[in-house]
């Protein structure tokens, strides 16, 4: 969930980081935006970009905000800082105000996609979505970061 929730503005590619909002523990934190993903990254913000502009064309672009938030900045809904990075493919309707806009892809979607690449690549045991977490804080570990260094990036100090 806390990928599927990055908005555009929680990704900072010169810092190589990215901000997870209210995650464990209700808490906000910076982690590492690898180097490699960079490129594939802007290339997908650039196909989001494209069908927020195409929605906003249409009188839509809107995404959910927290109520506080979408009271005390009113535009915020449209504005690409608040765009979804993974966005779903098609839009929502309130049906109260007939306004439309899209929300993040569906957990499962995600669960989904490992599910696939685990039978794909033959690997036995199962894997989740959580599973990469842990891989991520082993793979740190056997390169000799300190612990509390990757408990700090996983949300877990």
């Amino acid at each position: 969930m806390a990928a599927l929730r990055l908005r555009v503005q929680d990704l900072d590619f010169n810092r190589r980081e990215l901000t997870v909002r209210d995650g464990k523990g209700g808490k906000d934190r910076r982690t590492v935006l690898p180097a490699r993903v960079g490129e594939q990254r802007l290339r997908h913000l650039e196909g989001v970009r494209h069908i927020h502009r195409a929605d906003l064309a249409e009188g839509h672009g809107r995404v959910r905000l927290p109520q506080a938030l979408a009271r005390k900045y009113p535009n915020a809904p449209v504005e690409w800082g608040w765009q979804w990075v993974f966005l779903q493919r098609h839009r929502w309707k309130d049906p109260a105000s007939g306004q439309q806009g899209r929300h993040h892809l569906d957990p499962s979607l995600i669960q989904k996609a490992v599910r696939r690449a685990e039978l794909a690549a033959g690997i036995s045991k199962p894997a989740s979505p959580h599973t990469l977490r842990h891989s991520f804080a082993t793979h740190l570990l056997e390169r000799g970061e300190d612990i509390r260094a990757i408990q700090e990036l996983i949300g877990t100090s």
